[in-house]
């Protein structure tokens, strides 16, 4: 017994020993841990964002942007759509939830990490406002202490209205009030249930579950939260059925005043992914972008309709940026085409820019795609098709490329194909979700980048208060396609610009690429673009309707003109770099009667005349392997021979450039009766005999000839002054009675 006693004793001290030392440590580490009530209702610290040339855009501080809201005000059900998401036990715990952080404790034990935190809606009024979002165990000691100071401080109800005028939800969105009129356009007080339950669902993570941004994450998201209420009993069974069928906004309800809101928005969504904005706001930073304020102004007040713009350098950064229609992906109609169509069949090295295409009436199976024009244009190369954007030419590439090629290409521009989405329409850019501009800007800057994807980046820099840099933009490239490949769909969208579709944009003293769509029904266009890049800068328009309705828009007239007014405020003082089109190519020349004739790329000879010869241009390593003969070993069709009163005529099948020796055969006498360039028809009179003659083209250069293949015609016979025959009737065999 004594010597249990003295086991129980000595583990029993150290166990206070332990205690007293965690005591200590806790004291230690939160020794300069105070309340500051102040911070709790006056936000003045704040995130102060600067366009490229450090000149503050706007001042994002709470104290500002804040639209205080009173918890009295407010719906019971919108107030318990964030006790049911955020903590169920709020009016019942102290302010810490001892059973949640035991269970968070062991399973962050057993993942070696901090991932679960535990924090109760105190928790993180305190951390939103008096710490960083840093997950360390002091920190959390701190939290903790505060907490505490907190709910001895203030009631419930206090504690959940600063709660509540603070959290984030995203897109530049601090408090209720601002995240209600974003999202909803309506005052926090007039929420509706379904409402209450989104926002309530945003703040795990704003970024990922924004309706702007995945529709489906935060559908799923809000309908957990209504789940919870229900099974709280803070709302009825009906009430829950009623919530799930609502459907989620579609686009930003409120705009803020002044311009750049878009911009702004775009700018805290990016930071979202870099560290949470919610952590900055109490630490103070200033954000440096990449926006070039002059043409933020352009692209702000250039448009009457719906409209969406986006300007960034080759690199990736943001210089202009505004969207009605926030991320919402549409159609992208024929700006796909070169993306998932003419850029991949040239990098499987199935086509080149001057590869003739049938343009004619095609049956896929059903699928009968048409030109915008309703005609059909023959046999047009695979630039112009592009320039012209005709329908049937692409759909006829995507079919030989195969829809499982397209698709490996469309992962490398990091998109993702529907199951839907994987049929020959994919080509004009039939998408079940279609795209957003920003991505479609970021697909394209693979051409000038010499066929490199690069991300869209609107952050350069963020700089704490204290001056300590703690993030620098890095640009991050991922090949989509090979230098050759990018250079020749430079020149071919070039041409786009030069004839085609954006010929609107003609007439600028430097290389410009573009390429133009327009989706609609047959009551009208619903969604217009012009996508165009300059070796420095690459600039995407969209015009529409935010509701789909259709408007009387098209890529080719409003996109472009739209475009080229921005194009000439961001030229206005020099001319960008030139576009790259000939690394990764070559240049070949091929035999132009075969390419007139059969539209085949063979190689010409050295030694053909230059008339004869056609250059074009062919991603290296797509050399045609056949060589022509024409001149070096020359054929000709068999020419005709007659007679006519002791006169014979060899009619000879024109063939440009060759020379001909035509020798005339008898019995052991051969004599050349002619030799020299083509004449239509070669006259030769003879005595009555039998003959031969035989006809050799060849080609002449630099005082060689160059011989083809004899060519023997059919013997003939003069008798007398008879029409010679070559061959003499059996007249003997004839039955003339019967004939």
């Amino acid at each position: 017994m004594k010597k249990a006693f003295k086991v129980v004793l000595v583990l029993s001290a150290i166990a206070l020993t332990a205690v007293i030392a965690v005591f200590a440590a806790y004291l230690a580490i939160t020794k300069d841990a105070k309340l500051d009530e102040s911070k709790l209702t006056d936000y003045g610290r704040c995130i102060t964002v600067c366009d490229k040339d450090g000149k503050e855009i706007t001042n994002a501080s709470l104290s500002a942007k804040r639209k205080s809201v009173r918890l009295a005000d407010l719906k019971e059900y919108t107030v318990n759509a964030f006790i049911a998401s955020e903590d169920r036990m709020f009016y019942k715990h102290s302010g810490l939830n001892y059973k949640r952080m035991v269970k968070a404790l062991i399973t962050n034990i057993g993942s070696r990490s901090f991932r679960q935190g535990a924090s109760t809606i105190s928790q993180q009024l305190i951390k939103n406002t008096h710490l960083t979002g840093d997950k360390t165990i002091s920190r959390k000691l701190k939290e903790i202490k505060l907490t505490r100071a907190l709910e001895k401080k203030y009631s419930k109800d206090e504690i959940l209205e600063m709660y509540l005028n603070t959290i984030y939800f995203g897109h530049n969105c601090y408090g209720l009030e601002s995240a209600a009129q974003f999202y909803f356009g309506t005052t926090a007080n007039n929420l509706d249930l379904a409402e209450s339950a989104t926002l309530a669902g945003l703040l795990s993570s704003p970024n990922n579950y924004s309706p702007f941004k995945d529709s489906e994450k935060c559908l799923e998201r809000r309908n957990i939260v209504l789940g919870a209420m229900k099974n709280c009993g803070f709302i009825e069974k009906s009430e829950y059925d009623a919530a799930v069928k609502s459907s989620l906004p579609q686009q930003v309800c409120h705009r803020a005043a002044g311009g750049n809101s878009d911009y702004l928005s775009a700018v805290f969504e990016e930071l979202e992914n870099i560290f949470p904005a919610a952590d900055l706001v109490t630490e103070g930073c200033k954000i440096i972008t990449f926006m070039d304020a002059n043409l933020q102004k352009i692209v702000e007040t250039k448009t009457e309709t719906d409209a969406a713009c986006i300007v960034t350098s080759v690199d990736g950064g943001v210089k202009a940026y505004r969207s009605d229609i926030g991320r919402a992906r549409r159609q992208p109609g024929s700006t796909i085409k070169p993306l998932l169509v003419y850029a991949p069949a040239i990098e499987e090295k199935l086509i080149s820019p001057a590869t003739k295409i049938a343009d004619e009436p095609i049956n896929f199976g059903g699928y009968c795609p048409e030109n915008h024009d309703k005609k059909y244009h023959g046999y047009i190369t695979a630039e112009e098709a592009l320039a012209k954007s005709y329908n049937i030419p692409a759909v006829k590439t995507l079919n030989s490329l195969t829809i499982d090629k397209a698709e490996k290409y469309a992962h490398r521009l990091g998109i993702k194909l529907e199951d839907e989405e994987k049929n020959l329409s994919l080509a004009l850019g039939g998408m079940k979700y279609g795209t957003d501009l920003q991505k479609l800007c970021e697909m394209y800057r693979a051409f000038p980048r010499g066929g490199n994807y690069t991300a869209t980046r609107f952050i350069k820099e963020i700089k704490l208060n204290n001056g300590k840099t703690i993030y620098r933009s890095q640009k991050r490239e991922q090949g989509a396609f090979s230098q050759g490949t990018a250079s020749l769909i430079n020149g071919m969208l070039e041409k786009s610009v030069e004839y085609g579709t954006a010929k609107k944009l003609a007439g600028k003293n430097y290389d410009l690429a573009a390429k133009t769509g327009t989706c609609g029904t047959e009551k009208g266009n619903t969604d217009a673009y012009c996508i165009c890049y300059t070796g420095e800068d690459c600039l995407a328009v969209w015009l529409g309707s935010a509701e789909n309705k259709p408007l009387n828009v098209t890529g080719g007239k409003d996109c472009t003109k739209l475009a080229s007014d921005i194009l000439s405020e961001l030229y206005k003082d020099h001319n960008p770099l030139p576009l790259e089109k000939n690394k990764g190519t070559e240049d070949i020349l091929i035999d132009r009667a075969e390419y007139n004739d059969k539209g085949r790329f063979v190689l010409a000879e050295d030694i053909a005349p230059k008339i004869s010869t056609k250059q074009i241009k062919v991603l290296s390593g797509n050399i045609p392997k056949e060589r022509s003969a024409r001149f070096s070993s020359p054929e000709i069709k068999k020419p005709t021979i007659s007679t006519k009163n002791g006169t014979v005529f060899i009619k000879l099948c024109h063939a440009e450039y060759y020379a001909y020796t035509i020798k005339r055969k008898n019995g052991t006498n051969e004599e050349i009766i002619y030799d020299g360039v083509w004449k239509e028809c070669i006259e030769d009179k003879v005595d009555s005999g039998k003959y031969t003659y035989t006809v050799t083209p060849y080609y002449l250069y630099q005082g060689r000839k160059f011989y083809g293949k004899e060519v023997t015609l059919p013997a003939i016979s003069l008798e007398g002054k008879l029409s010679p025959q070559s061959e003499t009737p059996d007249i003997a065999k004839r039955d003339w009675f019967n004939e």
